[in-house]
């Protein structure tokens, strides 16, 4: 293992048992894609191969088949705990793409979200974002407090200094948990060669194309790429300079989209 990835590993793995410490109910908050599953990765070497907490997948019904078919075996493989949180209301009434993105997406992700966190009395969430991806992630915390309803101050954090993390707020706060926040889109394929970490074959280029990131089917675009296996991938991201969300369409919708989203409680 490079020394630098070594580094964030073990910064990472700090922030990890140190949620699970301090925080009620803890969940990890899995999309399948790549930044989710190492943090599930490193969640179960903190732990000695167990993962202690339940994963939650908020499923908005408009995912790939093949992703639904993977996670299912995924989790049937490696015994995993699972909550499926979904609007079925929002469904029933036809909500859609067609609605707006931005309508949809706070429908069927943020909405679902803050109703399976209630249901479920899930204090915290582990996700796997990191600054890199995203102007508005660039802006969190690795410990972000919510109130009761998942919205985000972003121009009201706490400072977070020599790695002390505002993991003992009241019991009615929620608090998402951040401990890839510092990795880069690069590292996180790096560790994935090193650590042969399974991950959704979407990534993987078929007839041109791949994904780069995953989300629902009519707002996600696969982007013209060779690489078929990890280190191709790799090699790819050192001469890139598409952005990574470059294929999803909520980001291009206006000008701060996923910032509004994100402050109102979407992940």
């Amino acid at each position: 293992m490079t020394d630098h990835l070594t580094d964030l590993e073990n910064e990472s793995i700090f922030i990890i048992r140190e949620a699970y410490a301090k925080i009620k109910n803890l969940a990890l908050l899995w999309s399948m894609g790549k930044d989710s599953t190492i943090l599930l990765h490193l969640v179960k070497k903190a732990f000695l191969g167990h993962c202690p907490v339940p994963l939650v997948h908020i499923d908005e019904s408009y995912e790939p088949d093949e992703m639904i078919a993977w996670r299912d075996d995924y989790v049937q493989r490696n015994k995993l705990r699972l909550i499926v949180g979904q609007n079925r209301k929002a469904l029933s009434e036809g909500m859609g793409p067609q609605m707006g993105r931005l309508v949809c997406c706070g429908a069927l992700k943020t909405q679902a979200l803050q109703e399976t966190v209630a249901e479920h009395k899930i204090q915290g969430l582990m996700v796997g974002i990191r600054r890199d991806e995203e102007g508005s992630r660039g802006k969190e915390r690795i410990v972000s407090p919510r109130s009761s309803s998942g919205a985000w101050a972003y121009k009201d954090q706490p400072a977070e200094i020599w790695n002390y993390y505002n993991l003992h707020g009241p019991k009615d706060v929620h608090l998402r948990v951040h401990p890839i926040l510092h990795w880069t889109e690069l590292n996180v394929w790096e560790y994935i060669l090193q650590e042969s970490i399974e991950v959704i074959p979407l990534y993987f280029a078929r007839d041109g194309k791949r994904y780069r990131s995953l989300g629902c089917a009519p707002c996600t675009g696969a982007v013209e790429s060779g690489a078929t296996n990890v280190e191709q991938i790799i090699e790819e991201l050192k001469i890139s300079n598409q952005s990574e969300r470059a294929g999803r369409a909520h980001d291009q919708e206006e000008t701060y989209a996923l910032q509004k989203l994100r402050s109102s409680g979407f992940m």
